[in-house]
């Protein structure tokens, strides 16, 4: 079997340096998929929803390849949670979350141009936040992290202070589940040592 290129379908910083860790060098080409125009109300179905659309909106620019399409965001108490727009979001969000608990989801999609297969799966990981001051709140948002990540929070980042523990795969949170990529994968014929550079 023909290995084809990786693409990874994201601007996400944090998920190509997740590939490079475990030795895949992604070809990286965002979808600027315009993601408002889906609502739903279930977070695992509005993730894999959105990573579907993202991997989709890219596979027509190569005609052999492994699409990834990624999506996160943070359920709680009810509420779906993508990035913060501004900083008062951002502050207004982790008044809410500090001394809580939320479910981040992480939506994967996989498009095997060559056999013309798609997979769409999504993660949850359980993720337990400390008790925060208002002063620590504010200096974590002044820091910008909290804005670039779904959730307002980046566990590989700043953030990893004010994340008291996590139940589930600890990829997930960082916006890409390693052990759900390797099933995936292993579905398509395909094992992640082939994609090692």
């Amino acid at each position: 079997m023909k290995i084809p290129p990786f693409v990874l379908a994201s601007a996400s910083p944090a998920r190509r340096r997740l590939l490079q860790t475990v030795g895949i060098e992604p070809i990286v080409r965002p979808s600027d998929f315009d993601e408002s125009q889906i609502e739903l109300s279930d977070p695992a179905e509005l993730v894999k929803t959105l990573a579907d659309y993202k991997a989709k909106t890219v596979a027509p620019q190569f005609e052999s390849a492994l699409i990834m399409g990624c999506d996160s965001v943070l359920s709680m108490n009810g509420e779906i949670y993508g990035k913060p727009t501004n900083t008062s979001e951002a502050i207004a969000r982790w008044q809410i979350m500090q001394g809580n608990f939320g479910d981040l989801y992480t939506g994967h999609a996989l498009i095997d141009i060559d056999q013309n297969r798609t997979l769409v799966k999504s993660q949850v990981t359980r993720v337990y936040f400390v008790q925060m001051s208002d002063r620590a709140i504010e200096a974590y948002v002044a820091t910008g992290e909290p804005l670039k990540c779904a959730g307002a929070f980046a566990i590989e980042g700043f953030g990893s202070f004010f994340v008291e523990k996590i139940a589930g795969c600890h990829s997930n949170v960082i916006g890409l589940s390693l052990p759900l990529l390797r099933h995936m994968l292993a579905e398509l014929g395909y094992d992640v040592t082939d994609f090692w550079q």
